[in-house]
């Protein structure tokens, strides 16, 4: 039998939206929780079996459900049309790098969505075995879009007549799940603008089928009322981004227990770092404005009922791999959730999302995989850039892993 072993946490925020928890005793063997209680158990116990965890917060691990892991992040255009050309092998180093930086912040499952040459799912195969850093790949390898509409730069289209479904049926990779894309991007000089579905209602419905019968879960890029509908009336299993998605589709989402992936920070980190090109008009007002409408919405979502799971969107324009999660947890809490409901968003709700059962939540019999922040709650999610420790197993590991691959 293994040893047992005690954290002694100041506050607990254990992943499932319950309010925070303080002077908690955790109880460790053989790698899971076997117990948790308060500090005043603690007096009959060995003290060299107790780390003292009492000025610190424990919260379960992260889960980012929208990342783009062959995309860095930066806003130099020249760096970002290499990225989009570069062969395998020029970008493994810096897939490697955005998993190390995911796993420094505490990201310990990413879910990727798609490059247009499948780079992350040749990576995630190529590397299965020797990958140093504990972060779960879910990958989706690339994208399907319309022809002549956006999607190009994460994905490929149908050959000519053929329908969605007969696409993905001749699908020989071995993807973790689905993505589709059903609109444009958002215009970020133009408020509210919308695109039209590239999909109809009837055709993703043939994907969401096939992808059933292969035991593949389906995510969506969709914005706009209209696109959002056909989605969630298809069945697929979330919307990514949604924005300009309005009431009646979130209240739609409420009803079907459907996952939102909102990628809010996307909009502030193109206010904060975006200019105009000659090619290019951006409108701060608006992109700010835009985000403001998001976070409307998140609030409503809230209030409805609709399961969030946090999305970064990393590698986007200045939405960097790991960091970004804090940021898009400020935007959570901005729009009205609790530090322990915005938790929930990027733990538990994003490893059911993911079908993990490894991380998500602290409780007894789960795996002893935990985040430990030097920080009281009310300082958090600040703080989570500087973590104190990661724990696997009941054990810190070494946050300065880095794949050499």
């Amino acid at each position: 039998m293994g040893k047992t072993t005690y954290i002694k946490a100041g506050w607990l925020i254990d992943g499932s939206g319950r309010p925070v928890q303080k002077k908690i005793l955790l109880t460790i063997k053989n790698g899971l929780f076997t117990a948790i209680n308060t500090f005043e158990e603690t007096n009959a116990l060995d003290p060299a079996a107790i780390t003292d965890l009492s000025l610190c917060t424990i919260l379960p691990p992260f889960v980012d459900c929208h990342v783009h892991l062959c995309m860095s992040g930066t806003t130099d255009r020249h760096i970002r049309k290499e990225q989009l050309t570069a062969d395998y092998y020029d970008l493994r180093p810096r897939l490697a790098k955005h998993i190390h930086d995911h796993f420094t912040h505490g990201v310990l499952a990413v879910r990727d969505g798609g490059d247009r040459m499948g780079h992350a799912l040749r990576y995630k195969k190529e590397t299965a075995v020797n990958r140093k850093e504990p972060v779960i790949l879910k990958v989706a390898g690339r994208a399907w879009h319309k022809e002549g509409r956006y999607g190009a730069l994460i994905g490929r289209t149908p050959d000519g007549d053929e329908t969605l479904a007969t696409a993905f049926s001749r699908e020989n990779d071995s993807i973790d799940h689905v993505k589709h894309v059903n609109s444009g991007l958002n215009s970020l000089n133009v408020f509210g603008k919308e695109t039209s579905p590239q999909f109809s209602r009837n055709e993703i419905k043939g994907l969401v089928a096939q992808a059933h019968q292969a035991g593949k879960r389906v995510m969506v890029h969709a914005n706009g009322r209209l696109p959002v509908k056909a989605a969630l009336e298809a069945g697929c299993h979330s919307i990514e981004h949604g924005f300009f998605m309005g009431k009646e589709n979130l209240k739609l989402m409420a009803d079907m227990q459907t996952t939102w992936v909102p990628t809010a920070f996307t909009m502030k980190a193109y206010a904060d770092t975006l200019e105009s090109t000659d090619d290019t008009h951006i409108d701060k007002k608006v992109v700010k404005k835009n985000l403001l409408h998001q976070l409307e919405q998140i609030s409503l979502a809230r209030e409805y009922g609709v399961p969030i799971a946090l999305g970064t969107d990393a590698g986007s324009k200045g939405v960097l791999h790991g960091e970004s999660v804090m940021e898009e947890m400020k935007l959570l809490m901005k729009a009205g959730y609790s530090i322990s409901e915005a938790v929930r968003c990027a733990t538990y709700n994003g490893a059911q999302l993911l079908a993990i059962d490894e991380i998500g939540l602290i409780d007894i019999g789960k795996p002893a995989n935990f985040l430990v922040a030097r920080a009281t709650p009310a300082m958090l999610p600040r703080k989570i850039s500087f973590l104190e420790a990661i724990y696997l197993n009941g054990s810190p590991c070494d946050k300065n892993y880095f794949n050499k691959i």
